[in-house]
């Protein structure tokens, strides 16, 4: 037996109030048709006064632990780059809220690549019998940190959390994560950023500009290295697990822009028809993409059980990550409509 994390659980929570294209054009210069063939997106969910990201992070996770039928895990790991306070970190108080008494807890920051980091880590202390089981949280309140006059970001992100319950296992079990990849170049750290509220501006006695309060990205330069960069992590994926792409039954990939996923898709190999999306009805969610784009897919059929899965992201850091997995028999918990 050669010992895996495996996926028990997995639930998903979006704040209930909707901003559709029609809504951001009657403040913005910017028209449905202008979002759609640009984005893919048509709406987004979006927090509303008292929603931090804590709470959607803690919504999430309740229906992961349902989904997995336990009260209990070792540790918490959530995946954010908008956490409730810069310090202490946001997890230990959803670990709190949850009831998880005692449980180890920390933030992961890797943006939109995040919850494939927090997968990997948690997996990893699972493997090493750091752990014997993982709440794993990808929430993100992206809303918060936009500039309202920004038509060219304001329109891709919406708010939204997703988990996933991992317990220690076999790798030949259906649902267990058989390999990861993991990478970074931090020299394009100002293509995905928001440059005040840490150490680097606080040490400086200039006064802040109000632009670098907000998040800012250099769209095609963030387009031509999402693709670079997301195929070349499932190909090594690919290569570590011995799967071809042939043999792949769905990519789910971060949800950052419908171009940028059929472009993945045509260089991969791979067909259109098998890459997951949501992004339609979500918008780019940062952390929470991927869990809440496996949500949907396996509560609509999409993803069936022992289908050898594979997750992609691509986020600021610069920040890339994938993961093989075969896809459990397991029941989803969704928010309750």
């Amino acid at each position: 037996m050669t010992r895996a994390a495996v996926v028990g659980g997995l639930g998903a929570w979006v704040p209930p109030h909707v901003v559709t294209n029609d809504m951001l054009a009657a403040e913005l210069d910017t028209s449905d048709e202008w979002i759609r063939t640009r984005t893919g997106i048509a709406q987004r969910h979006i927090a509303g006064p008292g929603l931090a990201t804590g709470r959607l992070a803690v919504e999430a996770g309740r229906r992961a632990l349902a989904s997995a039928g336990v009260d209990s895990v070792d540790v918490v790991v959530l995946a954010t780059s908008t956490p409730d306070r810069p310090c202490p970190g946001t997890a230990p108080v959803v670990a709190a809220e949850l009831g998880l008494d005692g449980a180890g807890a920390f933030d992961v920051a890797a943006v939109c690549t995040g919850f494939v980091y927090a997968l990997a880590t948690a997996a990893g202390l699972i493997a090493t019998s750091v752990a014997r089981s993982a709440l794993v949280i990808g929430a993100d309140t992206f809303s918060t940190i936009l500039d309202p006059a920004d038509r060219t970001t304001r329109v891709i992100f919406g708010d939204g959390a997703g988990a996933m319950v991992l317990r220690a296992g076999d790798a030949a079990e259906p649902g267990a994560l058989l390999g990861f990849d993991l990478g970074s170049d931090g020299r394009g750290a100002d293509l995905i950023t928001v440059r005040a509220g840490g150490s680097e501006q606080r040490s400086r006695e200039a006064a802040v500009p109000e632009a670098d309060t907000y998040f800012r990205m250099d769209g095609p330069q963030v387009f031509t290295r999402a693709v670079r960069y997301m195929t070349g992590s499932v190909h090594s994926t690919l290569e570590r697990v011995g799967w071809t792409a042939e043999e792949v039954g769905a990519v789910v990939p971060h949800q950052a822009n419908v171009r940028i996923l059929d472009t993945c898709a045509r260089e991969l190999g791979i067909p259109v028809e098998r890459v997951v999306k949501n992004i339609d009805r979500v918008g780019n969610t940062v952390a929470a993409s991927i869990p809440l784009a496996l949500a949907d897919a396996a509560a609509d059929g999409r993803l069936k059980t022992g289908e050898r899965v594979v997750l992609t992201g691509f986020g600021g850091g610069l920040t890339w990550g994938s993961a093989a997995l075969t896809w459990p028999d397991i029941t989803i918990g969704l928010q309750e409509q």
